[in-house]
């Protein structure tokens, strides 16, 4: 299970098996470049005048990166994905496979459903098949990309990156070139009205469930401060470049359909590429919804299986979904998943960085390049901090609800422990193989 095509998912990744931070942060901008951070800028600019989407823009993507380098670096110290951390980090065996499944349901619905709409795409510009195989096909493409893993992703994203941005250049020198540039600044928006607050949720809540899994990918960096070059490189350029490019294109064309605006502005071409790019995203999603997959397995049956095999079996369960149309109708699911997951992270970091619980054993085994020999079977505080920040962050509409519930969870764990280490002088903990 350590060899580099499994990409070590129930095992540190060791120190030859890492790469520079360029290589990680291209895949990292890889994520943001995408049909979805079009869309986004797009939505922007269709409700927002230039300078309101620009500071939406900055305050959604300060969040992220927050919450993703703060998370990133305790999974690069320690050269675990973020289920597999998680162990050792407030949620326990138990606990760490019920996110790993909670995890593993979000992204490949996502999956499925950036499959669908890729392929709805590809129907529009090329015809010639049913959707239904044209989403067989895209998810075949991911699931062969993924099977291979960090590396084969990261030749993707080598490939799908130059491409993505020189369509970028490519729009806005046809699409702004008819265009004067402070008339597009300054025009009022040419559909309702979006505050400031509802364009940060919107920047923030979008990628809130990427930044919470980002130890997925650092496990492959090779210090902290390579976790924060590529996270600001990546989510800083991913959300200017691509989101303001979206904001003046949507301005430009009063318009927020941004197939729409790509073509009229590109052509035939440029609306392939920027299609094509979804890969990009799509490929993380399948990637870190299979390594959940495999550690609650592990943590649940103590069954080792392929994270290659899982690929297929997940990704093609999320196929198949996507071809029959049944997941459009679990958008709604999804959504309240988007409430749920931020809480993990909160959690994590509280834990990792604050109490430091299993700071000792995870430092100990570090020296070895093994996993603890020890973990907790269940841990309250957990629990109710989890559930109650989701329901804070489900029922308090005001501000960004996914931050709200990230920010409770930082909260509600940090007390419910400091309770609960006053009742028991030290966690019950169980000797076993990680």
């Amino acid at each position: 299970m350590q060899d580099h095509g499994e990409d070590f998912p129930l095992t540190r990744v060791p120190e030859n098996a890492r790469y520079g931070w360029f290589s990680v942060a291209v895949q990292r901008f890889g994520q943001m470049s995408a049909l979805s951070q079009f869309l986004l800028g797009a939505t922007l600019g269709f409700g927002m005048k230039f300078w309101s989407a620009f500071w939406a823009l900055t305050l959604g993507a300060v969040v992220l990166e927050v919450v993703s380098i703060i998370v990133g670096i305790a999974g690069q110290r320690e050269g675990l994905s973020t289920s597999l951390l998680a162990r050792w980090t407030g949620f326990g065996r138990y606990g760490s496979a019920m996110i790993g499944i909670v995890i593993a349901v979000g992204l490949v619905g996502w999956f499925g459903i950036q499959n669908a709409v890729f392929a709805e795409g590809l129907v529009q510009l090329i015809g010639g098949m049913p959707l239904w195989l044209w989403s067989i096909l895209a998810g075949v493409a991911v699931i062969a990309i993924v099977t291979f893993g960090f590396l084969s992703m990261g030749w993707t994203a080598y490939i799908a990156v130059p491409l993505f941005l020189i369509l970028a250049g490519w729009t806005i020198i046809n699409g702004l070139s008819h265009h004067a540039l402070h008339h597009l600044v300054m025009m009022a928006p040419p559909g309702p009205l979006l505050t400031l607050s509802q364009g940060t949720t919107l920047v923030a809540g979008g990628f809130i469930i990427g930044a919470v899994i980002t130890p997925d990918m650092t496990r492959f960096n090779r210090t902290a401060g390579d976790v924060v070059k590529q996270t600001i490189l990546g989510i800083t350029l991913g959300e200017y470049t691509i989101g303001l490019v979206g904001v003046l294109l949507a301005h430009a064309v009063r318009s927020s359909n941004v197939v729409s605006i790509v073509y009229s502005t590109s052509g035939l071409i440029g609306t392939i590429i920027l299609v094509m790019a979804t890969l990009k995203i799509n490929d993380w999603n399948l990637y870190s919804s299979t390594l959940g997959i495999v550690n609650a397995i592990d943590t649940l049956f103590d069954k080792k299986v392929s994270r290659a095999k899982t690929t297929w079996v997940i990704g093609g369960l999320g196929t198949i979904l996507a071809a029959v149309g049944i997941l459009q109708h679990f958008v709604g699911f999804l959504i309240i998943l988007g409430v749920a997951i931020p809480p993990i992270s909160g959690i994590m970091l509280t834990d990792y960085w604050i109490l430091g619980r299993h700071r000792d054993q995870l430092d100990r085994s570090l020296s070895k390049g093994t996993l603890p020999d020890r973990m907790e079977l269940f841990n309250w505080p957990m629990i109710v901090a989890w559930v109650g920040s989701f329901l804070l962050g489900y029922f308090i509409q005001w501000g960004i609800q996914s931050i709200n519930s990230l920010v409770a969870a930082v909260i509600l764990y940090w007390i419910c422990s400091v309770i609960n280490a006053r009742i028991v002088n030290q966690p019950k903990m169980v000797e076993e193989t990680a």
